[in-house]
């Protein structure tokens, strides 16, 4: 399995950016998808997951109501709308896939893993 990350950049503290995470190769009759990040200097955490049926999500606290994840499974792709952007959300983010429908969040849970698309949110 292939994942490809893009729609990091540079925006402005208030701003919005979108990521899309597309899947490619070896697909799987249930699975969730996730959003994690890096910041510079901090352990990788979890941002964002959806099951593959789109009916469960989970967030992390950081970003409830300012994150929206989404999934496109006709495209093998994965969404994550970013607004109201803090310089704190600056980081590498990395979309990943779980071969199981249960949406976790403990990095060690997930099988694949995309490169990262770097985001930065200045002040």
């Amino acid at each position: 399995v292939q994942l490809q990350a893009f729609g990091g950049g540079l925006v402005q503290a208030g701003g919005s950016l979108r990521l899309s995470c597309a899947a490619s190769g070896r697909t799987f009759i249930t699975y969730t998808m996730g959003w994690f990040r890096q910041a510079p200097g901090k352990e990788r955490e979890f941002v964002a997951a959806i099951a593959w049926t789109g009916s469960v999500t989970r967030y992390a606290d950081s970003v409830k109501g300012r994150f929206t994840i989404s999934r496109d499974s006709a495209k093998n792709t994965v969404y994550l709308q970013m607004d109201s952007l803090k310089p704190e959300d600056t980081a590498v983010y990395y979309c990943a896939i779980r071969r199981s429908g249960l949406v976790l969040t403990t990095m060690s849970e997930y099988d694949y893993w995309g490169q990262g698309t770097l985001v930065t949110v200045s002040s």
